[in-house]
């Protein structure tokens, strides 16, 4: 037992023996052995004839002893017994009261005394606890990155998850990662239990591992889109801003387009950091205006819609001119079949995984969707498909593996209701919503390298992640 512990023992130790003695020896130094008290401290048929009598005792919230007496009548001699044995009684409670006082003096002397230590252990115990946070800070740092690194890659096990083979391999991905998760999580809670360095590679070889596995996706079909993330807010409330999917992982490159119409000006940045610092790296004024928002950068160069009329006009960005221009025969242009929100939105020209796309509507087709796949060299109309779904009726719409889908609005609550599959020349109603935080959008275009959707929202330049249903190819398949 510690000092202080000893001290405080003795102490409540020391003041039982008191209590004990003061209810066993008092009554007899007075001669009340005998007299009993009710459980309510009441006194029972007591007559003041009878002489000093003790009434009650009790400790008082300071430890001090406290009797109750009562007095005989005045008119008894003050020289008999009684007497006498009153005045013993005062001098003894007087050198009890004594006794009592020194006892209160030494208690609340090891009292403070036990605060004191009190005291000082709370402090050690803090410089102690101050000592371990700051051993946990010197690697916490390390740890969080490889935290975040795996936070990048957990997102992929759902979608991993789902696919129909390579089962093996991907639960074998999935335990690792759990794996690594936990050790991260018993890491935090106590630092220095495995490698830094180990647990690194680690971590860099799944990932490339799971990068390889990736490479080996097929075509997939929309499941969820979640976002937008907000990557800047500028221009007008419509207009287009986009990456080359066909572009190698070094160059970034990203152009912006406002407004949609009576502008000829496109504006480029070497990355999404200096798009959104407004850095601009180079201007192009095209030698027509364009009509719409629903431009595409595909393999070095720019698709769009000529103004007030169906044209489609290819622009080499490196060369600087037209490199081939065709009319998009029967196409409605200039507002005749736009998206609900206008804005001569006639002609939509997108990409994906599988080439270059014009998205419209005809008079032949009673202004319902018409998908041609476009030749990216010539613009000549590879083949086309004939939809049931009102161009006047779709908010926007884009290309995923050959799959076009179609919101049914531009405005809040808008979400993904029709799909078209050019594969199987079949569609189908869907469901699939999406957070249009910004309330009205402009334009809606799937990046394959990316794997994203970039959208105009608004004014607000803006990100959406898709989730898409893969199937693995195997070296088994053909």
């Amino acid at each position: 037992m510690s000092p202080p512990l000893l001290k405080l023992g003795a102490v409540l130790s020391t003041m039982a023996m008191i209590s004990n003695w003061m209810s066993q020896t008092l009554p007899s130094l007075v001669g009340l052995n005998s007299t009993r008290l009710s459980t309510t401290d009441a006194l029972t048929q007591i007559s003041p004839k009878e002489g000093w009598q003790v009434y009650s005792s009790a400790q008082d919230p300071d430890g001090r002893c406290i009797c109750t007496v009562v007095a005989p009548e005045q008119n008894l001699c003050s020289r008999d017994a009684k007497s006498r044995q009153l005045r013993q009684l005062l001098e003894k409670v007087q050198n009890m009261s004594q006794s009592i006082e020194v006892l209160n003096l030494r208690t609340q002397r090891d009292f403070q005394y036990v605060l004191k230590m009190e005291t000082q252990m709370k402090g050690l115990k803090a410089k102690f606890r101050q000592i371990e946070d700051d051993r946990k800070t010197l690697m916490t740092k390390h740890f969080q990155e490889l935290k975040e690194k795996m936070d990048e890659l957990l997102p992929l096990i759902p979608v991993l998850e789902q696919y129909k083979t390579d089962a093996k391999l991907i639960t074998q991905f999935k335990e690792e990662i759990r794996n690594l998760s936990a050790v991260l999580t018993g890491i935090q809670e106590e630092i220095g239990a495995y490698d830094y360095e180990e647990l690194h590679q680690r971590v860099l070889s799944l990932e490339t591992r799971l990068r390889d596995c990736m490479k080996k996706l097929t075509c997939g079909k929309l499941m969820k889109i979640t976002g937008p993330i907000t990557v800047k807010t500028s221009g007008t409330r419509f207009g287009a801003w986009m990456t080359d999917p066909l572009a190698s992982e070094k160059n970034n490159r990203v152009w912006y387009m406002d407004s949609y119409t009576n502008n000829k000006i496109v504006r480029e940045y070497k990355s999404i950091a200096d798009f959104v610092s407004g850095a601009e790296s180079r201007t192009y004024n095209l030698p027509f205006k364009w009509a719409g928002t629903n431009h595409v950068v595909y393999n070095g160069s720019l698709y769009f819609n000529k103004y007030q009329s169906n044209i489609i006009i290819k622009y080499s960005f490196d060369m600087g001119r037209v490199l081939a221009q065709r009319s998009l025969e029967y196409a409605g242009f200039h507002n005749v079949y736009p998206y609900t929100w206008g804005g001569f939105s006639d002609i939509d020209l997108m990409a994906d995984e599988i080439g270059l796309w014009a998205v419209y509507a005809t008079n032949q087709n009673a202004g319902n969707i018409v998908i041609s796949q476009l030749n990216q060299d010539t613009l000549e109309v590879m083949k086309s498909w004939n939809t049931g779904y009102p161009k006047r009726s779709a908010g926007e719409s884009f290309m995923i593996c050959g799959t076009l889908y179609v919101t049914n609005s531009h405005l809040t609550g808008a979400k993904v209701y029709y799909s078209y599959s050019t594969k199987t020349s079949t569609y189908e109603y869907t469901d699939i919503p999406f957070h249009n935080q910004y309330f009205h959008i402009s334009m809606l275009d799937y990046n394959a390298r990316d794997r994203a959707l970039y959208a105009w929202n608004n004014g607000h330049q803006v990100l959406f992640n898709v989730t898409l249903f893969h199937i693995i190819k195997t070296e088994d398949d053909t």
